[in-house]
């Protein structure tokens, strides 16, 4: 991957507009997309330029459609020009489908249907240990997923540092939903880069204050050493912070903003600062989940941007190296978080489908299990929707109307197959469908 190159000065462009006339000739004939997408000039240079325009005009007529529509933002580059953002049609477009498929008043199957509230926690479980996981191997953590999940659900210590940055993030996410009840704060992001950084850093003492101007961070190129950003100065972040958290906060007609794209712009500012020594990726998640969270996307916990980010890690940092060498220009990092974003949700529908398929195919194979009686059947059923779900006596004798040693024959029955899990609370005995419910199904030897 190489940084890409940035473009050429317009003032210089105008001047070698000859003659000077021509150049209010074609002021008027650009776009900002080009043929419907938005080109970096590392890009657009590659292309052919319309039969009456040089290369040079071409990109310069484009840029100038783009700053007639630009929107500043109240967030400011090292320089202390602001971040802009071009609203073009691609990125309206994306929000609608997010907003259709995800947003407000609206309720998509991204959790099998029929779930109750412990089957939701249940799968919300799944979904947060899946970004957790995820988040961390895109920075460093070469733990598998098995062994990340064995590790969560087992509640086992940590074995190294990638174990420890997974568990990390586990937590995080599981703290943010109830972070992002209240406004922002810096108080709430300190925390949260503790919570991420927990164990991980050569030096403790690093874990949820700034860095500072003795730790010397920069950015490398993806598998490279070569430097792609030098954040801003440590002096500037608390005065950056304050601008981000307003931002963040922002919610009054004047600063209105779709709430996705605030969401999008706060994780390229995090990036952008890099006001820690190290997790500034992972804290830059963090606060896209809080702020989606915070302005009316709830159902976002249930996704995992990082899966989607990891297969192309190099397309993400390309998208923060667009925008730094456009003057910074956002609308190609918003562009590419949007489409990661429906890419993720997309992801996930396809998976609830995939299980609730699975789901019907084993309880195919229970029917044809012998030893199953019809009761036994129906739990099965029932415990493959709800992932961890507890019965006891009592709740499997009120659920088919039997006396309880009967209701207990069944439970013992099944916790001797190895299909419920047996555990003593206090006198009683509570039978727990596992996680790999499905699995152990599978085994059974069938008639």
């Amino acid at each position: 991957m190489n940084i890409p190159q940035s473009p050429p000065e317009l003032m210089d462009l105008v001047r070698k507009v000859s003659p000077p006339e021509r150049f209010l000739e074609i002021l008027g004939t650009g776009r900002p997309l080009v043929r419907g997408k938005y080109l970096h000039w590392d890009e657009l240079r590659h292309r052919r330029p319309p039969k009456d325009l040089t290369l040079d005009e071409w990109w310069l007529v484009t840029k100038s459609a783009r700053s007639t529509s630009r929107e500043e933002l109240p967030l400011l580059q090292e320089s202390g020009s602001p971040f802009y953002f071009v609203y073009v049609a691609p990125m309206r477009q994306h929000l609608h489908e997010i907003d259709q498929s995800f947003g407000i008043g609206h309720m998509p199957a991204v959790t099998p249907p029929g779930l109750d509230a412990h089957g939701r926690k249940h799968f919300l479980a799944s979904s947060l240990m899946e970004e957790a996981i995820r988040s961390s191997q895109l920075e460093g953590a070469s733990t598998t997923r098995a062994r990340a999940k064995e590790m969560i659900r087992g509640n086992k210590p940590p074995r190294n540092k990638s174990d420890r940055m997974i568990l990390n993030n586990f937590h995080a996410m599981e703290r943010i939903e109830s972070l992002a009840e209240e406004p922002l704060t810096p108080e709430v992001v300190f925390e949260l880069h503790s919570i991420l950084a927990e164990g991980t850093l050569d030096d403790p003492a690093k874990a949820g204050v700034f860095r500072t101007e003795a730790d010397e961070v920069v950015v490398e190129l993806f598998n490279s050493v070569e430097t792609a950003h030098v954040p801003p100065p440590a002096s500037q972040l608390p005065t950056r912070l304050d601008l981000l958290i307003e931002f963040a906060n922002g919610d009054s007609i004047q600063d209105w903003l779709h709430p996705v794209l605030r969401a999008v712009i706060l994780h390229f500012m995090v990036g952008y600062d890099h006001p820690f020594v190290d997790g500034n990726g992972r804290v830059a998640r963090a606060l896209f989940y809080w702020a989606m969270i915070r302005h009316g996307y709830p159902q976002v916990k249930y996704l995992s941007i990082s899966q989607i980010l990891r297969e192309a890690p190099a397309k993400y940092q390309r998208a923060y190296l667009l925008t730094e060498t456009d003057d910074g220009d956002q609308t190609y990092f918003i562009l590419h978080q949007l489409v990661v974003l429906i890419r993720s949700i997309r992801s996930l529908e396809e998976y609830v489908q995939r299980k609730l398929h699975r789901a019907r195919d084993i309880e195919k194979r229970l029917k044809g299990v012998p030893s199953l009686n019809h009761r036994e059947l129906a739990l099965l059923s029932h415990a493959l929707r709800h992932p961890g779900q507890a019965y006891s006596v009592r709740s499997h004798q009120s659920s088919h109307r039997v006396v309880a040693n009967t209701a207990r024959s069944d439970l013992e029955h099944l916790a001797d197959q190895g299909l419920l899990l047996r555990s003593k609370q206090g006198r009683a005995y509570s039978y727990v469908a596992p996680s790999d419910l499905e699995e152990r199904i599978s085994a059974l030897p069938a008639a």
